[in-house]
């Protein structure tokens, strides 16, 4: 729908709701597309530069430090000085990192502006759920934050295919450039769109967002490195460190007169629940993304190409089902839905910690997309949840709040994968082509308790879910 308003005696069209919403998940789109893509191009950087895989990794930490430590001070930015200026300079700056990464001439230079992309795509993923929450009413709400989800899922399920299609034509390159003409385009439609906002008096708490980013950075960066040294001289000073930046934070947040993050807000239940929930939730999807190619690569002996088909069945049904989930909790509650949908992928978890040992491709794929039934079922009516019960005011900070949430999910499901992985199996038999008959059932095994470790992080999802969006809780003041 949309209006048009007299102004000095013309008039001024004012865009609706629906094109918010597409100028928001097209713009929020970018990332997961290129996040998937790079993922596939690494062996080719690896190649094509002449480095290690050591290496070639930091091409993707470079961007998820950045991104993951910064989306909660662009998330504060963006409630003080407009959402609307901040996700479109995070679309620009995308566009901007995008082609230097097309340009870069050594790997170094790649890292580099790995973490300038990840610097815009933290402005970027830090408003969106602002912007939505703000624009639409509470009937609509849900269903718009589930198309918003679906399109984060379209990224995730075209990236893979895209990369390796862009990759073998035109190099890996093209992987990276690719980002430029779909994001100017998107920034066009956005800066027509996006309506401006009233902000916030105040100002930028700088002692808490330096804080913060110490914080969150090094607690990734210790996440990261312990996955693969374990505790160490090297690992343990970054987790000191972690704790010590994230009580001074806290202790600087009580003494601000504007802090960076309200506290009071973690006193509002669906906000403190519903992002505990989502941590969990992300926990048990990255255990899943984690082992599943391993289990596809070195027990079934599947080559690239397939492995990247069947996981695309996780992707392709939180697709179908966000939407409608989303739509469900605008007229049932969020609470059954969300519950029910971290419920249904434990329920996957298990069935993929206790499949036969002969099983399939196909087992596999279906059990993949019975978890992504169930995560596109938790995460909008969650999401909504958390963002229906934050202050007005501070939608942006819990909108990047739950962009903090996917982040560490991401990390500490990964980490938790790993141990256990390499725990049962070691790492030489996880590096090779098929495994070797005396690691078989080390690896089912291993991948088994992994799985189940995932299952244990949805159920608890489930009750945190449930426990947020049971009843209406009062929402604190604007």
């Amino acid at each position: 729908m949309s209006a048009s308003l007299p102004i000095g005696g013309t008039e001024q069209r004012t865009p609706g709701r629906s094109e918010i919403l597409a100028a928001v998940m097209a713009g929020a789109m970018l990332g997961p597309v290129d996040a998937s893509i790079v993922n596939v191009v690494l062996p080719t950087l690896a190649t094509s530069f002449s480095t290690s895989l050591a290496v070639v990794q930091w091409v993707p930490m470079a961007y998820l430090l950045a991104s993951g430590s910064l989306v909660l001070l662009f998330g504060r930015f963006g409630d003080l000085r407009g959402h609307r200026r901040v996700f479109l300079a995070g679309l620009l700056g995308f566009v901007g990192a995008s082609a230097l990464c097309a340009a870069a001439p050594t790997i170094h230079a790649l890292v580099a502006f790995r973490a300038l992309q990840g610097i815009a795509a933290a402005a970027l993923m830090s408003v969106p759920l602002a912007i939505l929450t703000a624009t639409f009413p509470p009937a609509e709400r849900g269903r718009a934050i589930g198309l918003f989800a679906a399109s984060v899922s379209v990224g995730l399920a075209v990236g893979p295919s895209l990369g390796g299609f862009l990759t073998a034509t035109f190099g890996w390159r093209a992987a990276f450039l690719v980002n430029v003409p779909l994001g100017l385009l998107a920034w066009v439609y956005a800066r027509s769109v996006l309506p401006e906002v009233p902000c916030r008096a105040g100002r930028l708490d700088l002692p808490g967002a330096a804080t913060a980013l110490a914080a969150l950075s090094t607690l990734l960066l210790f996440v990261n490195r312990a996955q693969q040294e374990g505790l160490s001289a090297r690992t343990l000073p970054l987790l000191f460190l972690a704790l010590a930046c994230g009580a001074l934070f806290l202790r600087l947040e009580r003494r601000a007169a504007d802090p960076m993050v309200a506290l009071s807000i973690f006193g509002n239940r669906p906000v403190t629940f519903g992002g505990s929930a989502a941590i969990l939730n992300f926990m048990a999807q990255y255990v899943v993304v984690f082992v599943t190619p391993f289990l596809l690569s070195r027990l079934l002996g599947e080559g690239p190409g397939r492995v990247g088909l069947v996981l695309t069945a996780f992707p392709l049904a939180v697709l179908c089902v966000a939407p409608s989930a989303g739509a469900l909790s605008d007229r049932i509650g969020s609470a059954l839905p969300a519950a029910a949908g971290a419920g249904l992928s434990a329920a996957a978890c298990a069935l993929l910690a206790t499949m036969p040992a002969g099983a399939a491709v196909g087992g596999v794929a279906w059990r993949l997309a019975l978890f992504g039934v169930g995560t596109g079922l938790f995460q909008s009516p969650n999401n909504s949840t958390v963002m229906g019960s934050a202050p007005r005011a501070h939608l942006g900070v819990v909108g990047s709040l739950l962009g903090t949430a996917r982040t560490l999910g991401m990390v500490l499901g990964v980490a938790a994968a790993g141990a256990v992985l390499y725990a049962f199996v070691p790492d030489s038999a996880l590096r090779g082509g098929g495994l070797g008959p005396e690691h078989v059932a080390a690896f089912a095994l291993g991948a088994s308790r992994a799985y189940a470790a995932g299952a244990a992080f949805a159920v608890a999802s489930a009750l945190l879910a449930w426990a947020a969006g049971g009843r209406r809780w009062a929402t604190l003041p604007a």
